[in-house]
Parts: structure tokens; C-alpha cells; sequence
């Protein structure tokens, strides 16, 4: 019970944290930022809320300025049935890709981000 308690304040704190520390976002023309929020469409995250590595990633979303369909994995049951069914194991963050033909589930913030980077910090 006192480690649920202590894992909860620390989840607040770091949650805290994150909204008193975020970065700007990243400024971009009209139609550079609505190539983004096209291409952004087919992603959505599946995390946690307070979990560390999902606010790193939701950072990483927030500075490049892509909008994304974020999915509470702990506390939406059909969300964390969706995550098992598709990615293969509940461990956020997940990122899904969903792909004309398929779907891709890249799991680790570091992944993430790098595939983010990737995909968007280049459109202006």
C-alpha cells in the first residue's frame, strides 16, 4: 500500500513537472503544419499517464507539434485490450502506426521519438 502511494505522488510530481517544464511547440507555415496534422492521422499512442517514458514521449509530440490520438492503456479497458490484441503485450508507450495494408506497434519512448523525429521535425 505506502509503494502504490509513493509510485502515485511520484507519477503527480513528474506529471506536474512535465506541465510546469513543457517546451514550445515547434512553429511551422499553415500548410506545413496541416502536411503534419495529414500525416499524423494514422498514429495514435497508447501510454499511461503518469508514466515517465510516456511523458518523455508525450514532450517529444508536444515540441514537434504533432497532434495524436492519445489512448489511456491503464484505465480504458477496451484501449489496453486493443493494445494486447494488436502490439502483442500491454508496455507503453506504444506507438501504432496504422499503414494502408497493415499495422506496425513500435514499442520504447526512444523508438518513438526517433521515429517522430524522423517522420516530422523535417516538414516546415
Amino acid at each position: 500500500m505506502l509503494m502504490k502511494a509513493l509510485r502515485v505522488g511520484l507519477g503527480q510530481l513528474i506529471v506536474l513537472g512535465d506541465a510546469v517544464s513543457r517546451p514550445r511547440p515547434r512553429r511551422r507555415s499553415a500548410q506545413g503544419q496541416e502536411a503534419v496534422v495529414k500525416d499524423a492521422a494514422p498514429l495514435s499512442l497508447y501510454q499511461f499517464h503518469a508514466c515517465p517514458f510516456c511523458v518523455k514521449t508525450r514532450r517529444a509530440l508536444h515540441r514537434l507539434n504533432v497532434p495524436m490520438t492519445l489512448h489511456d492503456a491503464k484505465n480504458d479497458p477496451v484501449a489496453r485490450d486493443r493494445l494486447l490484441a494488436g502490439g502483442g503485450k500491454v508496455k507503453v508507450p506504444c506507438l501504432h502506426i496504422q499503414e494502408k495494408d497493415h499495422s506496425r506497434w513500435l514499442y520504447d519512448s526512444n523508438a518513438i521519438i526517433a521515429y517522430l523525429e524522423q517522420r516530422f521535425a523535417g516538414i516546415g
